[in-house]
């Protein structure tokens, strides 16, 4: 086994480690900006959806699927990275990361989508409990329920995603290069949170609409189409277009901070991994 296949290897088992620091500690710290958000977004209303209480409903869910979810776009998108980069010149490096993080997207959504179902009606206080949300959705729709928003969460964290991480690398990057040196894990959950929240911001519609779509009842599914587009449609023809910027504050609050956090801890995880990793090869 070669010398880069070995630092490979290594690079993808610190962003596994370091991915699920990251995602689990983002997650817990900031689920009440997320069940706010999710209850402005809801078509009951903020008021009947629970208002400012419970807003810890659906927090088991969340840190179940957390670790293993930001695991699974962390080395998807370090091995896409790694793939693209050697084939690709320089100056398209942005179009390497769009690429990684697309991948990176779809690969978590297989975790992400489960956990978000739960979450989001737990949230909305359709259930009390966890295990009651999930033999609800089990009875009634099957294991495919545990997918409904698939394709609208995908269709929401491909546009994020290929806005925040070329945008957080290249501030990273040119950061460094003003610098003249390697970029501090606090300096990079500062560009993280500036990435984070421009992203945040133009994708609240797509959110939007994933949210309507996770919350549909069995009954609701019979009577509307599901899909993205047809879901924006009918929102702007019945509530108006202002609705598609519902939870737009607490969402970009959110990911401002959950970017700053996530990344922060991310580059931290991963540069005190490298400095074990160094200081066991000494031995």
């Amino acid at each position: 086994m070669s010398e880069n296949t070995i630092t490979y290897q290594a690079n993808l088992k610190q962003a596994l480690l370091a991915g699920a620091m990251a995602g689990t500690a983002v997650d817990t710290a900031l689920f009440p900006l997320d069940t706010i958000k999710t209850r402005l977004q809801s078509q009951a209303g903020f008021i009947a959806s629970g208002g400012f209480r419970g807003v810890y409903s659906g927090l088991l869910s969340a840190v179940i699927g957390s670790a293993p979810n930001a695991s699974l776009f962390f080395v998807t998108y370090e091995a896409t990275k790694r793939l693209l980069g050697a084939s690709v010149d320089h100056p398209n490096a942005h179009f390497i990361h769009m690429a990684a993080a697309s991948f990176g997207e779809i690969s978590a959504c297989t975790v992400r989508v489960p956990t978000e179902v739960i979450k989001q009606r737990m949230q909305t206080k359709q259930f009390k409990t966890t295990s009651g949300a999930v033999k609800h959705v089990l009875k009634t729709e099957g294991i495919l329920g545990f997918y409904r928003g698939f394709l609208s969460t995908v269709a929401r964290e491909i546009p994020f995603t290929c806005i925040q991480f070329p945008l957080y690398e290249y501030f990273k990057r040119s950061y460094a290069e003003h610098k003249g040196r390697r970029i501090e894990p606090y300096e990079a959950a500062l560009w993280g949170s500036l990435a984070g929240g421009i992203a945040a911001a133009v994708t609240t519609p797509l959110d939007v609409c994933k949210t309507r779509i996770m919350l549909l009842n069995k009954s609701q599914l019979q009577s509307v189409n599901v899909g993205v587009l047809s879901t924006m449609k009918r929102i702007v023809a019945e509530e108006g277009p202002r609705v598609l910027l519902s939870g737009i504050g607490p969402r970009v609050m959110w990911i401002s901070i959950g970017g700053s956090i996530f990344l922060g801890m991310y580059e931290k995880a991963v540069k005190s991994l490298c400095e074990l990793q160094v200081l066991e090869d000494r031995r």
